[in-house]
């Protein structure tokens, strides 16, 4: 991922808006989100602006424009192929998270759509099932386009102010020193968010709280 990451950071910005879009379009048209998620591509749409190689306010709005349309092809695949999707492969061996997924989709409705927008698996299916489950795509669509709205300038804006940053503190710090900040600081937010994620299934199932 490393050399990915490197790639795209010293891209020509044509190229570098073109593959950030494609990233973040194909996550939940494709499901290409179980390999790269469309974060790590919004995130490093703003780390490219924030070096001066594009513009934060063509970036960010081409980043919600991918999220929402690509949310909408998700939303027809699943609406067309149904249950033969949910039954294929790839997503039959995330069968509980699917669960989840639907279970959540049931109670929550539209809200389902723009929740599942900040939630990485949900993210990759949320749009098909909501097509699967024939939700209507004018009730669809406001909440789809509200999560890609916000998820989308919230990510740009995170890796534009985060490469800024990094320039600065690394001018200071040195870049080694800056790099291991950075890596324990990725850590932290990714462990809080597993616990978050683990403490809420635990609430949904009716479990006592788990001492910490």
């Amino acid at each position: 991922m490393g050399a990915v990451v490197d790639v795209i950071l010293g891209m020509p910005p044509l190229l570098a808006y073109v593959l950030v879009f494609v990233f973040v379009f194909a996550e939940d048209a494709l499901f290409v989100g179980f390999v790269i998620p469309g974060e790590t591509a919004a995130v490093l749409g703003g780390v490219i602006a924030s070096q001066g190689k594009a513009s934060v306010w063509l970036m960010a709005p081409l980043v919600v424009l991918a999220a929402i349309a690509g949310d909408s092809v998700g939303y027809e695949v699943g609406k067309h192929l149904g249950p033969r999707l949910l039954d294929s492969k790839p997503l039959r061996k995330h069968r509980r998270k699917l669960d989840n997924a639907q279970d959540f989709l049931r109670r929550r409705g539209g809200w389902a759509v723009f929740l599942g927008r900040f939630v990485a698996f949900f993210r990759a299916v949320m749009p098909a099932l909501a097509g699967a489950s024939r939700m209507r795509y004018l009730l669809f669509l406001p909440f789809n386009a509200l999560g890609g709205l916000v998820w989308g300038v919230g990510y740009v804006l995170l890796g534009f102010l985060a490469g800024a940053s990094y320039e600065a503190v690394a001018k200071a710090a040195g870049r080694d020193v800056t790099a291991v900040i950075v890596v324990l600081a990725i850590i932290a937010v990714v462990v809080w968010r597993v616990r978050k994620a683990r403490r809420e299934r635990r609430e949904e199932r009716g479990e006592p709280a788990a001492e910490s």
